[in-house]
């Protein structure tokens, strides 16, 4: 019998091939990551380190990952790499527990003010686990207010302070994070997963003089494949000379078994086409249809994403517009915004970005007939508030996504889109 799954494969690849793929968490690996993630190298088994394995036979498998690891530490100029982590989120659950350990404090953006959910959220182990203090965001101009993050970090005194974020559309002061920091002793902690692509070429700060321990995911602006590296620096191994060991043994006994070879081997090939100049290229382009994008739909941003306040649409508008969107050929996720005036369930705006469509080849040009078809899409939403009755939320919802889906403007535009997005090539599909 023929298995089920490649038809809903080649469903998928329809998909991206004519829609717009606007979350800035997402992109397209190159055809030669995808070679790798679906090579041999998912046969073995490999649990330890290189030289240091539970099981025979990883004689190759050293050779790949210590080359992974010099990869990570020649693009990132840090001092030691550690290349098995799954994902960013039991990447981050690794360094919490063995920096902060059970019970212990921490600092880091909230969720609702574009921090991570592994920053302390409440839904979130590390909001469990840990005594997650969390900063936010000033909410009349959506930047980091750092006097705040001083103050909670000299109340409180956490073991470490996070700073990263997924829905911050600014630069970060690294270095004024690291004063605050280095006032209290405690370790500082990068999570860079969206922004590693610009700060390994340029385009924004690097974090490693000021950090000790750096947290990047490969997918996003890497544009590898999915999994994470956890990256140590000079500075962090001169605070403590076992950091990497530490954190080694976190990962793994501490929370994980073997790792995946296969993605070790596909985030390898990643980062050698990181180093590439046609890299630093692509990430330029990337910056500037993001502003151009942020600038005709009335906003901005510094880096590669753009988080877009839907208030003036209604209340409670985040579902709304990402199902109209959707309906419109357009993939964009909902998002709370800074000082969320509904609910972080049912969020005031959308987050989104252009890294992916840039891979495709797209340029300034395309991002002003994109921003025009999103500003059509929008209007269409108009008188579709959010209950403020919680309970009516629900069936309200799946209403408005009957009513968008039946939607003659929204079925106008996908069919623009689709003419459009078909024009441009998509890694890996033919």
């Amino acid at each position: 019998m023929a298995s089920k799954v490649f038809p809903l494969i080649k469903e998928e690849a329809h998909r991206q091939k004519y829609g717009l793929e606007m979350i800035p968490s997402e992109n397209y690996t190159s055809e030669n990551v995808m070679k790798t993630m679906g090579s041999i190298l998912t046969n073995k088994y490999s649990e330890g380190f290189p030289g240091a394995r539970y099981y025979g036979g990883n004689e190759v498998i050293d050779k790949i990952e210590r080359y992974c690891q010099d990869l990570a530490n020649k693009l990132f100029g840090t001092s030691h790499a550690i290349v098995q982590p799954h994902s960013g989120s039991p990447a981050n659950l690794a360094i919490a527990l063995e920096l902060a350990g059970p019970g212990g404090t921490t600092l880091g953006q909230s969720l609702v003010a574009g921090g991570h959910l592994t920053f302390g959220a409440s839904a979130s182990w590390t909001g469990k686990i840990f005594n997650a203090i969390q900063y936010g965001v000033d909410p009349k101009t959506w930047k980091l207010d750092l006097n705040e993050v001083r103050a909670l970090a000299k109340k409180h005194k956490p073991k470490f302070i996070w700073v990263g974020t997924t829905a911050y559309p600014y630069q970060i002061d690294y270095k004024g994070f690291a004063e605050i920091a280095d006032e209290l002793g405690c370790f500082l902690v990068a999570d860079t997963s969206h922004i590693s692509g610009l700060i390994v070429t340029g385009y924004h700060p690097s974090p490693v003089p000021y950090v000790d321990v750096i947290m990047t995911t490969t997918h996003k602006t890497l544009r590898g494949p999915r999994g994470a590296m956890i990256l140590i620096t000079k500075k962090g191994l001169e605070k403590d000379p076992e950091l990497a060991k530490r954190l080694e043994k976190s990962v793994m006994p501490g929370l994980q078994g073997g790792p995946h070879d296969h993605q070790t081997a596909a985030i390898a090939v990643a980062l050698e086409e990181a180093l590439k100049p046609s890299f630093k290229k692509y990430i330029g382009q990337v910056v500037k249809n993001t502003k151009v994008l942020a600038h005709e739909l009335g906003t901005v941003s510094e880096v590669h994403l753009i988080l877009l306040s839907l208030t003036s649409y209604g209340y409670g508008m985040g579902y709304q517009a990402q199902y109209a969107l959707e309906e419109a050929g357009v993939t964009v996720n909902k998002n709370t915004i800074p000082g969320e005036p509904a609910s972080a369930f049912y969020p005031s705006g959308i987050r989104l970005g252009a890294a992916a469509v840039t891979t495709r080849g797209m340029h300034q040009k395309d991002m002003i007939k994109i921003a025009s078809w999103i500003k059509r899409a929008l209007k269409e939403i108009k008188g579709m508030d959010l209950p403020k009755e919680q309970e009516k939320r629900k069936d309200f919802l799946k209403e408005v996504k009957k009513k968008l889906r039946e939607n003659k403007n929204l079925k106008q535009i996908r069919k623009e889109v689709e003419a459009f997005a078909g024009k441009f090539p998509v890694p890996g599909i033919q």
